[in-house]
């Protein structure tokens, strides 16, 4: 009798960690995911203030990088910046590296 309790708490102890072990990966997933929209809106706005400052939107990343001051974490996130007309609002996607 003592064994089965022995064994039912075990597994149930093992199901308690399994479900903490999931809620933490889920936890850390979102968190990535929040802070990827934080780069994509940096990425916006510094675009936006160029555009308001200068009437056309960036060619490119770096030159919001030179001239606004553009700050993300480069070995973290890939950002993928598409101005296709210095009157129109460039594509940005922002996906978060992989293993970082």
């Amino acid at each position: 009798m003592a064994k089965r309790r022995n064994a039912a708490a075990a597994a149930g102890f093992a199901l308690t960690l399994a479900a903490c072990a999931a809620l933490a990966a889920g936890i850390s997933h979102m968190g990535r995911s929040a802070e990827a929209g934080l780069v994509r809106d940096a990425v916006k706005n510094a675009a936006l203030t160029c555009y308001a400052v200068e009437g056309a939107y960036p060619p490119d990343l770096q030159y919001l990088r030179e001239h606004y001051g553009l700050r993300y974490n480069q070995n973290r996130y890939a950002v993928f910046y598409d101005a296709f007309a210095s009157n129109l609002m460039p594509e940005i996607q922002v996906v978060a590296r992989s293993g970082r």
